[in-house]
């Protein structure tokens, strides 16, 4: 343990991440797809005449300043305060190797915000081919924020072998364009615009229901329409470019999706194919909600029509986003960090030398037991995924079991061979042999809660 650990009770740390991060998703997505929407929009309203959409525009471009710039860019803030703490060795190793990418990325970020500000204030007060070339500025600026993001994202599921031939060597940060551009690179940043593009829709939708005022109601009605045809490109397209996608994520990252797909039918599901699912119907659930409700009837088109298409949407964001997440374990980082901070090139050093040897946070001292020892590696190693009463409850998994039972399963974690049940999504145990037994003695004071000695131990 290079840094300390931060403990989150109930929910534990992976939905930290999740919930900042799905609602970020929402905002952020929209943040690319609405820029693209509302220049486009409006570079229409201009060429066909249609004047009467123009206020309307504008009312969505306030609603879609304030919720880009400033929820936005919060929750975007707070994902890197929680990367920062629950994942502090894989947040270094992508700051030293993309800290480049990211200050490129920031740059456009500040000419995002600053162009979606002066897009709304000048509505009406500057010429309207100068206002609609703003609008592309910033379409054009958002987009490169997530060009550049959608590398760095990549790379920690696929980091490629021209990256990986060179990590640990102190030179990872020369062959930034290969990790850059690596395997999912492509298909991702596709798949990702054309995600950003159905959200613009779908927020535009949830935008204009709202409208009542009577004057701009065939205004609504036709950009409820166009909305809707808006987000059917991207449909049709999403998944031919999944299928390309899934193509090029490593076959050992697709198992546990495979493997819950070929259990459907004897109704055997793993967690990400549950997820996987839910991602597929609640999109394909928005595209006939939108056809069936939007397009065909625009003008009974109700905020609670557009509420519920906001809920699926979100749903589907928060699947996609999990199951993303899901199909890279047992690794933060493909092939090169598991999932607890571990290193690939390290686990035969901390065998032989020991997991809490060189950390400055691990307990020392004449007063120390096997307890906290134990305690101390269940929080470097297991705590990343598992809390001790909440999500992932150890409590729980751990209940009636003995210690030949708890032992058994800390010997094949440690062992780490491919036939493991655990092999595919858990990293391996790593330590000397007294230190596995400080955290089995540990491990048993969970599933104890009744024994005051053991509470009184915790």
């Amino acid at each position: 343990m290079n840094y300390p650990v931060w403990e989150v009770r109930n929910i534990g740390l992976p939905w930290v991440i999740g919930i900042i991060a799905i609602f970020h998703v929402m905002i952020s997505h929209f943040a690319v797809g609405g820029g693209l929407y509302l220049a486009y929009a409006e570079k229409k309203a201009l060429k066909d005449g249609k004047v009467d959409w123009l206020p309307l525009l504008e009312k969505h471009s306030k609603f879609f300043l304030v919720l880009t710039g400033v929820f936005g860019a919060v929750s975007g803030v707070g994902i890197w305060f929680a990367i920062g703490l629950i994942h502090p060795e894989a947040t270094s190793t992508l700051i030293h190797n993309f800290v480049f990418g990211w200050a490129i990325e920031w740059v456009f970020f500040i000419v995002e915000l600053t162009s979606a500000a002066v897009y709304y204030y000048t509505w009406n007060r500057v010429p309207a081919a100068l206002h609609n070339k703003v609008g592309w500025l910033y379409a054009i600026s958002s987009v490169c924020t997530l060009v550049i993001i959608n590398g760095i994202l990549t790379f920690m599921l696929t980091p490629g072998s021209t990256w990986l031939g060179v990590a640990g060597s102190g030179s990872e940060s020369a062959y930034f364009w290969n990790a850059f551009f690596n395997p999912t690179y492509w298909p991702s940043l596709v798949l990702r615009i054309l995600v950003c593009i159905s959200l613009a829709g779908v927020w535009a939708l949830y935008s204009f229901s709202k409208l009542e005022e009577d004057k701009l109601q065939e205004a609504k009605i036709q950009l409820i329409k166009w909305s809707t045809s808006w987000m059917i490109p991207s449909f049709v397209l999403m998944p031919i470019i999944f299928v390309w996608y899934g193509a090029m994520v490593p076959a050992s990252n697709k198992h546990l999706l495979e493997l819950g797909m070929a259990t459907i039918g004897s109704g055997s599901f793993t967690q990400v194919t549950r997820i996987a699912l839910l991602s597929v119907m609640s999109t394909a659930t928005i595209a006939a909600v939108a056809y069936l409700f939007a397009y065909k009837y625009p003008r009974d088109f109700s905020p609670s029509h557009a509420v519920a298409v906001l809920f699926l949407a979100l749903a589907a964001t928060g699947s996609t986003e999990y199951a993303r997440e899901a199909i890279r374990k047992p690794f933060v980082i493909g092939s090169h960090m598991y999932s607890n901070g571990v290193r690939v090139s390290e686990v035969g050093k901390f065998n032989q030398e020991g997991y809490l040897t060189h950390s400055m946070w691990a307990p020392s001292g004449p007063g120390t037991t096997d307890l906290d020892t134990g305690k101390a590696m269940f929080r470097g190693q297991c705590m990343s995924c598992h809390t001790v009463d909440g999500y992932r409850s150890m409590k729980r998994f751990l209940d009636g079991r003995d210690a030949k039972a708890v032992g058994n399963i800390l010997s094949m974690l440690r062992q780490n061979k491919a036939d493991s049940p655990y092999h595919a999504y858990m990293p391996p145990l790593v330590g000397k042999d007294e230190e596995v037994a400080a955290l089995q003695a540990y491990l048993l004071t969970l599933n104890q809660p009744s024994n005051p000695g053991a509470v009184a131990r915790r």
